[in-house]
């Protein structure tokens, strides 16, 4: 075991009550099959699971895998009870809002801490922390009893602010032990995990929202529908699910408007749609927040640009 590092990082955080699954090496992208392409065999034999469901405590699954390759660690977040502030440093050339520019802010540790000072709190320091390589911090909380949190991004939503992201249920972090191109991922604290502040526990926790119509302008029952209609809802959500760093929001704003069309015609209803492209997206990385303001924006679009009557 102290021959393979990244195995001894693994079998720590099970140790610690976190279920891991394997990314590529020297990636953060797990190493795992997707829906598209799974056997339905194994783990998968009555429907596909992902890397939320597959992630692991057991030690003996721990070894095996870690033992097979030079694998990276993801820590699915939700299943460990977990929620992780991502406090990132801005990339080159990228321009601080105004109100963090007027707060001298510059990453995301200082505007956490003119976050506390607003609100009038201590900073949340002292808990597990993992430096990062671009500089940045995760800072590892437990998650709140009854609130059910989902990821968040920067300053959009209920996202605590500009650089500042949170990993929860839905969501995985790179765990300590762990190199993405050669940097690694190192424990800067080393303790357990404290309980999320109440304070941010409220910040982070989104307003009811009411529920969308269905729009469906077609009453035929979906399963008279067109076998390219299913083609098309299958190959646009493997597209979005398959769309790397950089990619993600593009893809998945051509597959809404590519599916939007068998919606103004009604072979497809929106929320059926609506669905299979937001778990598409969260399965590529996207949190939930962006993937409904993306799919939402491109919907409208393609209905607005497709009359009912248009589309193949």
């Amino acid at each position: 075991m102290t021959g393979n590092p990244l195995l001894t990082a693994a079998l720590d955080a099970v140790e610690r009550g976190w279920h891991v699954f394997p990314l590529l090496p020297r990636s953060k992208r797990p190493a795992l099959h997707s829906a598209t392409n799974c056997p339905r065999t194994g783990p998968c034999v009555t429907a596909h699971q992902g890397w939320e469901q597959r992630a692991t405590l057991d030690p003996d699954t721990v070894r095996r895998t870690w033992s097979h390759g030079p694998y990276g660690i993801g820590l699915a977040t939700g299943p460990s009870g977990l929620v992780v502030l991502d406090l990132d440093t801005p990339k080159p050339g990228a321009t601080p809002p105004p109100e963090c520019a007027e707060q001298w802010a510059t990453d995301g540790y200082d505007v956490l801490l003119a976050l506390c000072e607003r609100n009038k709190q201590p900073f949340p320091g002292g808990t597990y922390t993992v430096a990062t390589p671009s500089g940045g911090w995760h800072l590892y909380f437990t998650a709140p009893a009854g609130t059910a949190l989902r990821n968040s991004a920067g300053h959009h939503g209920s996202g605590l602010g500009w650089l500042i992201d949170t990993r929860a249920g839905g969501g995985y972090v790179v765990a300590a032990g762990s190199n993405v191109a050669g940097r690694h991922y190192d424990i800067a604290i080393d303790t357990d995990p404290a309980p999320l502040p109440d304070w941010i526990t409220r910040l982070l926790t989104p307003p009811p929202r009411l529920a969308a119509p269905v729009i469906r302008l077609d009453p035929r029952p979906a399963t008279n529908r067109p076998a390219y209609v299913d083609a098309a809802l299958r190959n646009e959500t493997a597209n979005v699910e398959g769309a790397t760093e950089g990619t993600r929001n593009w893809a998945l704003t051509r597959a809404a408007r590519a599916l939007g069309r068998f919606v103004a015609n009604g072979k497809l209803s929106r929320a059926e749609v609506e669905n299979a492209l937001k778990g598409a997206a969260e399965q590529a990385g996207l949190t939930a927040r962006e993937a409904d303001a993306t799919i939402t924006n491109a919907l409208n679009w393609s209905i607005a640009h497709n009359p009912a009557g248009d589309a193949a």
